[in-house]
């Protein structure tokens, strides 16, 4: 059961950090497409953590089911 846990943890991790890498590259690409420098506004940085809580809390029902 911790081997499970640990690897899943692990497995949980890299997906979260490949996922954060390509909305980085797609961030760069769109900045480069318009010759500016990448911004990420206060407004943009609220959509994304209020995406992530969704994600997370769809991720948590999944396990709770019956």
């Amino acid at each position: 059961m911790v081997k499970q846990r640990r690897d899943l943890i692990i497995i949980g991790a890299l997906l979260g950090a490949v996922a954060g890498a390509m909305a980085a590259v797609i961030l760069v690409q769109r900045a480069e497409e318009a010759h500016q420098s990448p911004k990420l506004t206060a407004g943009d940085g609220v959509k994304v953590g209020l995406g992530v809580l969704g994600l997370l809390r769809l991720i948590s029902e999944i396990g709770s089911k019956k």
